[in-house]
């Protein structure tokens, strides 16, 4: 690279990934499976269809590597909003007689990784436990019930600018606590 930068881990494994490197797809699924469909799990509360969401994105990268844009953030928070996006669509999606199965993952991931995400987890649990509880139903609306502003401004009854500053201003303490 001209610009003195070195290429992250997921950048090379990416670039892996673009010359059909089963290999890179492989340890980006040890990498990020279990986060994907941790958050996929969150909205779903369905094991076979957050398994089924999380199939869906790393097929999308094998197909797809270059629709992760490396300057717009890291490829782990990306797969995030992923997962969350495809879960509330699939979540809308959803008849009200579908089943629930438990399908158990099986995943090689790496502890260090789990443990760090634990705690990364714990922290913002703590900070979402901490915060008006106004901002603590919001948040949780808006990301794991997935309904938009317009939507809590709706089911709550605030008008939809209280709605988005409650959310702003949610999330801006959890980034200050997590970047503590």
């Amino acid at each position: 690279m001209g610009d003195g930068v070195a290429p992250s881990v997921d950048g090379v494994l990416l670039g892996r990934v673009r010359t059909e490197d089963q290999g890179a797809m492989t340890e980006l699924f040890d990498r990020y499976g279990s986060m994907v469909y941790s958050v996929a799990l969150r909205v779903l509360n369905d094991p076979s269809q957050a398994e089924d969401v999380m199939q869906e994105i790393f097929f999308q990268v094998w197909r797809n590597p270059n629709a992760f844009a490396a300057g717009r953030g890291s490829l782990g928070a990306w797969l995030a909003v992923m997962a969350r996006n495809r879960a509330i669509d699939a979540l809308r999606r959803r008849r009200p007689t579908d089943s629930v199965d438990d399908v158990v993952l099986v995943s090689r991931s790496d502890i260090g990784l789990e443990v760090e995400r634990n705690r990364m987890m714990e922290k913002v649990r703590g900070v979402l436990k901490d915060l008006p509880l106004e901002q603590q139903e919001s948040v949780e609306m808006a990301f794991f019930e997935g309904l938009t502003h317009s939507e809590i401004a709706e089911r709550t009854g605030d008008p939809l600018g209280t709605v988005k500053t409650r959310i702003r201003s949610a999330l801006m303490t959890l980034r200050k606590a997590i970047g503590a």
